[in-house]
């Protein structure tokens, strides 16, 4: 007599299909890329072709052309970012300075703050204890957040970074002047293809969060319409680290 699968054997079945579907749909992307490469090579040499447009038809051809060439990047930006969520990497976490981290991503993206006048002020707890990162994967996680806050602020304004502990874990604050966003958007925000920006891939924050949630630490948002908002990342200290 055969008995009920458990619920341990059930949840491990879900895990099973789910990999299965990420692998394959990773295999997708990855077949798209190729005849999508083909593509944008043919449109870059049909754009050389005519290059001296002088006829009413060759200019209308090559604006035709400049479109596809830019849907083209997009199609490819889409499928880089959904590899990037998708693929199943084993982080590789050592004993990290968080406050390093965190100096190194700001001083790379002081540039890009510069640009959209956006003032970056940090307050990083001295006493901050040492936690288990995987930097690469830590470095882009923060570097997007960096990003979609300065995105929220197109006519400028501060991100305030701060960092502080609390017990058993350490705490990342980033505080933006920008524009918010309602209830209904910050509940969505870290659902894939969820986005609010034209163009974009609404993969970003998704990747983050399952970056954030790889480390066994956890991302929340607070946000109102008007007055900016506010994610909270926060990570385990492991007890050999305190």
């Amino acid at each position: 007599m055969s008995t009920a699968p458990t619920t341990e054997e059930l949840h491990q079945k879900l895990i099973d299909q789910y990999t299965e579907i990420a692998q394959l749909a990773g295999a997708l992307a990855h077949e798209i890329k190729n005849p999508l490469s083909t593509i944008r090579l043919n449109m870059q040499l049909l754009a050389e072709d005519i290059d001296e447009e002088t006829s009413p038809e060759q200019r209308r051809a090559a604006k035709r052309i400049d479109v596809m060439q830019k849907e083209c990047q997009r199609l490819q930006d889409l499928l880089d970012d959904f590899l990037q969520f998708a693929r199943a990497r084993q982080l590789h976490l050592k004993p990290t300075d968080l406050n390093r981290e965190i100096i190194e991503a700001l001083e790379f993206f002081q540039a890009e703050a510069d640009e959209g006048d956006v003032v970056l002020t940090q307050y990083l707890d001295a006493e901050l204890p040492h936690v288990l990162l995987d930097s690469e994967a830590f470095r882009g996680a923060l570097l997007n957040l960096l990003l979609n806050a300065k995105q929220a602020m197109p006519e400028g304004g501060e991100l305030v970074v701060r960092t502080t502990t609390a017990p058993g874990n350490v705490i990342v604050h980033l505080i933006d002047t920008g524009c918010g966003m309602d209830e209904q958007t910050a509940a969505h925000m870290f659902e894939a293809f969820f986005s609010t920006t034209p163009g974009g891939s609404g993969l970003g924050l998704p990747t983050t969060a399952k970056i954030i949630e790889a480390h066994g630490g956890r991302i929340q948002v607070q946000s109102e319409v008007g007055r900016g908002t506010q994610f909270t990342i926060e990570l385990p200290v492991p007890a050999r680290l305190t």
